[in-house]
């Protein structure tokens, strides 16, 4: 590498110096900038601050202080973790978070401006219809059967139209144990049922 001592006020002086101090200069080159470093006040001054960051630099990586931690140091820790943490958990730090949050959500939906307003609105309105539509639904299905139910209750009564007292107490009678004895099978099945989820 060849010295030039024109340049020693750019920054390839600092390249020309750590050269010199990694023995890169060739003999000529060596002599051109021992010889500028006499004359030179700035590139001394320069070549005594790289020697030494480097000799602190070797000291720092040759000493090896290591911290000694104490024998209950992670009980320590989480034992301060868990009582920095007992804030967070109060009522008033939750109404804090959450107002934080609103407040932010209504920076964000502010920021993002109409266009995004609109695009959120029409999303909300969407869902909104396909909610209405399936409780529709669900309405219309409820109706229909119990409309569906009465039909058939008032048929199976003229049908079974009782003629005396007796027979409609004996029809009352029957109902009801057929009533029972459904529930009974219905709670027997799934008690069966929940036997075998567990097995």
């Amino acid at each position: 590498m060849e010295f030039n001592p024109s340049n020693c006020q750019t920054e390839s002086v600092v390249t020309q110096i750590s050269a010199y101090l990694d023995g890169q200069l060739d003999s000529h080159a060596l002599t051109q900038f021992e010889a500028h470093l006499d004359a030179c006040r700035a590139c001394r001054a320069e070549l005594n601050a790289q020697r030494q960051f480097l000799c602190e630099l070797d000291s720092a990586l040759s000493t090896r202080n290591e911290l000694e931690l104490p024998p209950n140091f992670a009980r320590v820790v989480s034992a301060r973790a868990a009582s920095d943490m007992s804030g967070v958990r109060s009522g008033g730090e939750r109404r804090r978070a959450l107002l934080v949050c609103l407040t932010l959500a209504i920076i964000a939906f502010t920021l993002l401006g109409a266009t995004s307003g609109r695009s959120v609105l029409l999303s909300v309105r969407m869902l909104l219809s396909k909610v209405m539509g399936v409780l529709t639904f669900v309405w219309s299905t409820l109706h229909d059967a119990f409309v569906g139910l009465t039909i058939v209750l008032r048929v199976v009564v003229r049908v079974f139209q009782p003629q005396s007292t007796i027979t409609s107490v004996l029809a009352l009678i029957v109902l009801a144990l057929a009533v029972v004895s459904l529930s009974q099978l219905i709670i027997s099945y799934h008690r069966r049922s929940q036997m075998r989820l567990f097995e």
